[in-house]
């Protein structure tokens, strides 16, 4: 039975929904419902311009609506009388094909209907800054290796209790928070679960971060390098895959090589096997390629990859296997779009089994070091134009994410290159002005 979002109003003392969607760049859009509306728009959704933010429509395009999901409800616990709800996009009574949210939603029922559930934890990095962006917030936090640092993380004490308090009310299962290797830069964990309510959890994971922060005088950023002398932000995935009524890890097999069944290695298959192109979704900016191919940082490492390969718990490669039963994919950064990492895994995934890709040998080197010697390693692209391309010309991710999603992805995200590739850069200027 549906929830009645007016109902649900009314005990619960709101009186304003944020009726929201998240485009294609990521980007967090939503209109303002006093309760006394929400009826209506439960059932007919909230009218949107789609030209207006970053989705590949035109002005010409009917009315957008973004029609709200009741069972993604969080009321603010910061400002209780507002809602928050995730919304799934229609237009012209027809689902709109390249929101994120359905890409998302159409692997999931493309999951269950051959008998599986994926759960999904992501650990969301980001950095505390001034209001300007152009320096860490914390004038104290300078050690070379602050990975940890207890100071660094007390005295944002007061952000990171009200935020995890924050998760907890609402039932989030949160379970650590502490200072990462960069200045600055903090993560904090929440209990995994079904991938779609991982999702929306990232997504306003994200708000909620950003608007506690501004309200203390600082700028969160979840952007994948901020600074080039220091670790970016990760966004590293923990993906398993359940039976429908999600009580039994089919990734799980005590016999199985590290305690991983024969399923899960070829669902690993398939995300290797399409790994380069995944990192349009996964690294979906000019600025991720800073992070997944950068030079060593202040604190000794990047954290990041950049080639396609898996070990044990070693958390040099792209995938680490942690523990019995899953995996980590460490290739995503700060600026994914939550629903389409998910959407991307669970495809690449669901092709691996349905092909039995093989993932090849595991590496238990330190790629940092040794990775050099390696001569049959797929590498991952350069930058975002790279990945554009290897997205485009993917039979298996177009196949499964859709050739609608798909254009219209890569339509914007070129616009956006071809902007970047306009612009003269001060480096440009100061290597090249007297040439």
């Amino acid at each position: 039975m549906t929830t009645d979002l007016s109902r649900v109003a009314k005990e619960r003392g709101i009186r304003y929904f944020l009726v929201s969607y998240v485009d294609l760049f990521g980007a967090l859009r939503a209109k303002l419902v006093p309760a006394a509306a929400i009826g209506g728009m439960q059932v007919s959704g909230a009218g949107f311009a789609g030209f207006a933010t970053h989705l590949d429509l035109t002005p010409a395009h009917p009315d957008m609506f973004a029609v709200p999901d009741p069972d993604s409800l969080i009321q603010l616990p910061w400002k209780p009388d507002v809602g928050w709800v995730a919304s799934d996009l229609v237009m012209e009574d027809q689902p709109v094909d390249q929101g994120p949210r359905q890409v998302l939603k159409a692997q999931v029922a493309r999951a269950e209907s051959l008998g599986y559930r994926m759960k999904t934890g992501v650990e969301c990095e980001y950095f505390l800054l001034t209001p300007d962006g152009s320096a860490v917030a914390d004038t104290a936090d300078t050690q070379a290796k602050p990975c940890y640092d207890q100071s660094a993380l007390m005295r944002q004490y007061d952000l990171i209790a009200e935020i995890c308090d924050a998760m907890g009310a609402l039932g989030w299962g949160p379970y650590q928070n502490d200072h990462e290797d960069a200045n600055g830069q903090f993560e904090m964990n929440w209990d995994y679960n079904d991938c779609l309510l991982t999702a929306d959890r990232h997504v306003f994971f994200k708000y909620m971060v950003r608007t506690l922060a501004e309200a203390r005088g600082m700028r969160a950023t979840f952007m994948p390098k901020p600074f080039n002398h220091l670790t970016g932000n990760g966004c590293h995935m923990h993906v398993s895959m359940w039976t429908p009524d999600g009580t039994t890890n089919l990734f799980h097999d005590d016999d199985g090589e590290m305690g991983l069944s024969d399923l899960a290695y070829t669902f690993l298959g398939g995300v290797m096997h399409s790994a380069d192109a995944l990192c349009a979704l996964f690294n979906p900016t000019v600025n991720s390629y800073k992070r997944i191919n950068a030079p060593i940082t202040a604190s000794g490492a990047t954290w990041a990859p950049n080639t396609v390969t898996y070990s044990g718990n070693n958390r040099t490669h792209m995938v680490r296997i942690p523990e019995a039963g899953r995996f980590e994919f460490r290739l995503m950064d700060g600026a994914t779009n939550p629903y389409l990492a998910q959407a991307g895994v669970l495809a690449a995934g669901l092709d691996g089994i349905a092909n039995g890709r093989d993932p090849g040998e595991r590496l238990d080197i330190n790629m940092y070091e040794d990775g050099h010697t390696l001569h049959d390693v797929k590498k991952l692209p350069l930058n975002l134009l790279d990945a554009l391309r290897l997205l485009d010309r993917s039979a298996i991710l177009r196949s499964s994410l859709g050739d609608s999603f798909v254009d219209a992805f890569l339509r914007l995200k070129m616009k956006e290159w071809n902007a970047f590739m306009s612009h003269a850069s001060s480096w440009e200027r100061a290597h090249t002005l007297d040439i």
